[in-house]
This record gives structure tokens, C-alpha cells and sequence, in this order.
């Protein structure tokens, strides 16, 4: 009797279907990828940098040699030694021009422009030409100018990576038009009855390296040189996708700022932040206490000199009863006072991050608007500066979330991570938050950047919001 057929169960239906949809998935992306505008760039950069790899040393020189040889010996014989010498010397004299300049500079600056609007590889520019004494600048970068040589560097390094490029686009090109032979036969090959024509090449990638190339005589031929157009197209996505994160990497390395230069450029904008936050906190102080506790303690002043005119000088009081309000508006004064400087205090420090910023998020969750779930993981305490900025990000982010988001729940966690302290605000409002839009998050940002720590937004239309900050435990 043969054994009972166990029927699957459902979790090993549910993975062969997951598998299903992933098989799917990859077979729908491999297909639609030529189609994608990402794709579209990439090509567009492979076909906007084709003239940029005829501007190379390797190419200039050649050109040199060939021009040399064909002025002195009519392009006769091989060139000499002392025309090759000459070809050097006039090569070396090219690129110190093209350095000395702003030449070489401007070249950097068109790679850099493709590789942004096209790529969406964001490099920074390298470090300005360097200024006089007495802030007089020189007539040119010179031949010291470290930007330029490395600009000619990637230019060298392009020749290679161009002719990849270039067999990129031949995979688009040619795929397309393999693709057609069976749409164009009829139209090129309506000959007379009896006249044999020579077959038609069909151009492959293989036949580049070797015997890949195939003729087609018939039109049932054509569907082969269709079907190897087709795989062309299915390929070309990926080789232009390899081909152009080399360029994209050789453009982040060579013309951009170097590590040194980048690293000073960074630090300069830290101190620039950093002054800027304190003048910003310093105005803030100053128009807090002027507005604020100046006024009420001028008052209070005012208010004890009319209550002891009242008073008089001596003997009986002739208005007592409008000395005591005049003096219990002095103490309500000075009550007022004392608040509006504590407030001031906490704004400058909270004493609530005495006690770690575990306990100050708390505080700040239960005065929350909205509830919030709060989880701090900080087995070491970061550095008193970092609790200050972590504090003062958590308050203005969930103020933010109180007043823009319509969210019901917010999540806040704090924890350490490889000497980092992340501080994540999450909320299920309307999300569409943009760094540039308000002047809070503006502030943040930059507040952050000064201890060389980082904010980061994800908020789709819809939501949901997660803001995270990045800080070092150490300032």
C-alpha cells in the first residue's frame, strides 16, 4: 500500500511563491533595464565624454610625432630619435601650459558638471589657486598648481576607460540595428530575380576579439542576427553601468579635492559654523535679556523708588495702602525675573542633562503633544557638549513633529554604535520633509556639522518622517 501523500504546508506554498515573485521581479528588471532613464544617462555620459579622451597625453603625443614626422620627412620612413625628442619637449611644453592655466582646471570643471547632471556623482571642487601676500593673486595657477596635474592624471587614465565606453555604445548601437535586420530586409534587399547579393555582416561584441562576426543571406537569417541584437541590448545596461562607476570613481579621486585639502576645507567650514553659532547664540542672549528680565527688573526698580515715596521720610505713612501694592508688584516683578532667567539658564544648559541624556529625552517625551516611545541605549555617557547638541536636536525635532507632521505616534531612539551616538526622531505623519524648508532644520544641520557629526532625512510624501543624528561621543 503506498504511503500517504502529504499535501505541502503552507509555509513551504508561501516561499515557493515568494521565489516565484522574486524570479519575476529579476526577469522584469532585466528586461525593462535598457528602457530606464537611469540608463539613458549613463549612455549620454559614455557619448558626452567620447571627445574628452581625444584631449590625453598619450593621444596629443602621438599627434605630435605623427605631425613632426609628416612636416620633416613627408611621412617617409619611421620617425627619429630627434623628431621623437622634439615631440617630447613640445608634449611637455603643452601640458605645463595647459596647467600653468586655467585650462586644465576648466577641463576638470566639464567632467565634473557631466558626472553631476548626468550621473548624479557630486564632487567637489579642488582647493582655489593660491593668493600673494597682501592678497594679490597670481597670473595663473602656475606649474605648482596640484588640481591641474591631476586633472592631465585622469585624462591619462580616461584613454582606457573611454575605449570601454566606446564599446559600450557599440552594444547599443549595434544591438539596435541587429535588432532591425528583419524590419529593414525587405526594404534593402528587393533585387531582380536572379541577381546573388553577398551576404550581410552582423556585427557582435566577440567579433571585436575575434570570429564573432556572422553573415546572414536569407530572411529567416535575419531573425539570428534579431535574436544577437536583442542579448546585445540585455547586456549593454550592465557594461555601461560598469564602465561608468570606474569613470565615477576615477572623478571622485582625481578631480576632486585631495584628502588633505578636503579635510581642511571640512575644518574650515566647522569653524565657520561654530563661530556662527555662537554669535547667533549671543544675539539670542542679548534680545532675551533685553526684552525680557531687563525690563521686568527696571520695572522692579521703579516700582520700590515710587513705593518709598510713598513710604515718606519719616513718621506715619501717608499712603500705605498704595506703598503695599506698589511693593507687591515689585515682588511679582522679581518673581517674573527669576523665571525668565531660569529659562535662559535651561536654554543655555538644561539641568536636566545633569542626571544623562536618558533622562533629559525623557523629559522631554512627557511634555510631548504627541506620545512617544522612547528607548535610549547608551551604556557610556557621550561628552557634556554632544548631550547639550543631542538634547537641543531631540527638543526641536519633536517640536517640529508637534506642529507640521499631523502624526499620532512618534518613536525616539538613542543608542551607541562604534563610538557614534544615533539619535533617530521617527513619526507616521504626512512626511515630505525637506532639509532646505525651514530655518529649524537649517540649524540643526548646522549645529550638528560643527562637532563634525551629520543629519539625515527620509520623509516620502505620505510619511512616514525618520530624522537621524549622527555625533561622535567625543567633540
Amino acid at each position: 500500500m503506498d504511503p500517504p501523500v502529504t499535501p505541502p504546508t503552507a509555509d513551504a506554498s508561501s516561499e515557493r511563491q515568494g521565489r516565484g515573485r522574486r524570479t519575476l521581479a529579476v526577469a522584469r528588471a532585466a528586461v525593462g533595464a535598457p528602457f530606464t532613464r537611469r540608463q539613458l544617462r549613463e549612455l549620454s555620459f559614455c557619448l558626452a565624454g567620447l571627445p574628452f579622451t581625444l584631449i590625453n597625453p598619450l593621444v596629443l603625443f602621438v599627434l605630435t610625432v605623427d605631425i613632426i614626422w609628416f612636416v620633416v620627412d613627408g611621412g617617409r620612413g619611421n620617425p627619429s630619435a630627434g623628431e621623437m625628442a622634439v615631440a617630447c619637449a613640445c608634449q611637455g611644453l603643452l601640458l605645463m601650459l595647459l596647467v600653468s592655466t586655467t585650462a586644465a582646471r576648466r577641463l576638470g570643471s566639464l567632467q565634473r558638471l557631466l558626472a553631476t547632471r548626468l550621473l548624479g556623482t557630486r564632487v567637489g571642487e579642488p582647493p582655489p589657486v593660491r593668493r600673494r601676500p597682501g592678497g594679490r593673486a597670481w597670473s595663473g595657477p602656475g606649474l605648482g598648481d596640484v588640481a591641474g596635474w591631476r586633472v592631465m592624471a585622469y585624462q591619462l587614465a580616461k584613454l582606457p576607460v573611454g575605449l570601454v565606453e566606446l564599446y559600450a555604445v557599440f552594444f547599443w548601437v549595434g544591438g539596435l540595428v541587429n535588432l532591425s535586420y528583419p524590419l529593414l530586409w525587405g526594404a534593402f534587399r528587393n533585387h531582380p530575380p536572379g541577381v546573388q547579393l553577398s551576404p550581410v555582416p552582423v556585427f557582435t561584441p566577440f567579433g571585436l576579439f575575434g570570429d564573432g562576426t556572422f553573415r546572414v543571406a536569407t530572411f529567416p537569417g535575419t531573425f539570428a542576427a534579431a535574436a544577437a541584437g536583442a542579448a546585445m541590448l540585455l547586456v549593454a545596461p550592465w557594461v555601461t553601468r560598469a564602465v561608468t562607476s570606474v569613470d565615477a570613481w576615477l572623478i571622485r579621486g582625481l578631480l576632486g579635492p585631495g584628502r588633505l585639502a578636503q579635510r581642511v576645507h571640512d575644518l574650515e567650514l566647522t569653524r565657520a559654523l561654530a563661530v556662527d553659532d555662537s554669535a547667533a547664540m549671543l544675539r539670542r542672549l542679548e534680545r532675551d535679556l533685553h526684552d525680557g528680565a531687563q525690563i521686568r527688573l527696571a520695572t522692579l526698580a521703579m516700582n520700590l523708588g515710587m513705593a518709598r515715596e510713598k513710604l515718606g521720610d519719616g513718621g506715619e505713612v501717608p499712603d500705605a495702602a498704595a506703598a503695599r501694592e506698589l511693593v507687591d508688584a515689585a515682588i511679582r516683578g522679581a518673581k517674573d525675573a527669576l523665571g525668565e532667567l531660569r529659562g535662559l539658564v535651561r536654554g543655555i544648559h538644561p539641568p536636566v542633562l545633569d542626571n544623562g541624556l536618558a533622562d533629559a529625552l525623557a523629559s522631554l517625551a512627557a511634555d510631548s503633544a504627541i506620545p512617544v516611545e522612547l528607548q535610549v541605549d547608551l551604556p557610556v555617557r557621550p561628552a557634556p557638549a554632544i548631550e547639550t547638541i543631542a538634547y537641543f536636536c531631540a527638543a526641536e525635532l519633536l517640536a517640529n513633529a508637534a506642529k507640521h507632521s499631523l502624526a499620532n505616534a512618534i518613536d525616539v531612539r538613542g543608542v551607541e554604535h562604534r563610538d557614534v551616538l544615533l539619535l533617530s526622531v521617527t513619526d507616521d505623519g504626512t512626511g515630505g520633509v525637506e532639509s532646505g524648508r525651514g530655518s529649524g532644520l537649517r540649524g540643526l544641520t548646522s549645529r550638528v556639522a560643527v562637532v563634525d557629526g551629520r543629519l539625515t532625512i527620509t520623509s516620502p510624501p505620505g510619511g512616514p518622517t525618520r530624522i537621524t543624528v549622527e555625533l561622535p561621543f567625543r567633540a
